[in-house]
């Protein structure tokens, strides 16, 4: 008795003319370019070493310095995300 291969070859993929692939949507911004023009100044200023925090201690952080810029920014009614929610 002989055995038979299977032929279970795929069919070749059909490439369909002149179609296009669906429009991908853009994602909006989150920031306002005003918001980070905030933001720029704000880490020009830490940088200079003329930014100071609420209680008027220099700040060095950088990730301070951001969350300075975008809290004017908010105050200001730039579009910017509210802040992360303390846990």
């Amino acid at each position: 008795m002989a055995t038979k291969k299977a032929a279970s070859k795929k069919a070749p993929a059909k490439k369909s003319a002149g179609k296009k692939a669906p429009a991908r949507k853009t994602a909006a911004r989150k920031y306002s370019p005003a918001a980070s023009k905030s933001v720029e100044t704000e880490m020009k200023a830490m940088k200079q070493g003329k930014l100071k925090s609420g209680s008027g201690q220099k700040v060095t952080n950088p990730k301070q310095a951001i969350a300075i810029g975008l809290s004017e920014a908010r105050k200001a009614g730039k579009k910017v995300p509210p802040p992360p929610a303390k846990d």
